[in-house]
């Protein structure tokens, strides 16, 4: 089952807009909030209204969590999660499982040829944005994504969910 998603309001719409820098693209609903209401991480149709294919169905949108999440991804950690995924056969299949649930929240919002079997963030067999996993972990709540369960803990210093810095 998907995670919970609320409706996007033209506030919402707002202070996307305000987060990103440019108008939201694709939003179809609020997949994480923070505890003062902001969004914090949106859920986005697979297909762009000008016809792009878009596979990152959960998009990470708080500044603070953002920038928290690119700081760790600027240590190289990737890296050593890609190497752990090639060595520890259950993170592997954790993981694998995680991309899995990737596909069919997004396949619940349609289907699309052109990324059908791949989900984002270099799942399920390497890491390639932390962000997206963070965003996944946030949407999907504990323990659907490991790794993404582990990059929140890692900004935990920086950034955490229970806790606006909006």
């Amino acid at each position: 089952m998907p995670p919970q998603t609320s409706a996007v309001a033209p506030a919402d719409l707002e202070v996307l807009r305000e987060q990103l820098g440019r108008p939201p693209r694709g939003v179809v609903g609020v997949a994480a909030r923070c505890v003062c209401g902001r969004p914090t991480v949106v859920r986005t149709a697979p297909r762009l209204d000008d016809g792009t294919p878009f596979p990152t169905t959960y998009y990470l949108t708080c500044p603070p969590a953002v920038a928290a999440v690119s700081t760790l991804e600027a240590s190289g950690v990737m890296r050593t999660m890609t190497q752990r995924l090639a060595e520890d056969p259950e993170l592997a299949a954790a993981y694998a499982r995680a991309h899995e649930a990737y596909l069919a929240d997004r396949e619940e919002l349609g289907h699309v040829p052109e990324i059908a079997g791949i989900s984002a963030g270099g799942m399920p067999t390497r890491v390639k944005c932390l962000h997206v996993l963070a965003g996944h972990a946030l949407a999907a709540g504990p323990g659907v994504n490991p790794l993404g369960d582990e990059v929140l803990a890692a900004v935990a210093h920086a950034w955490r969910p229970d806790r606006c810095t909006c």
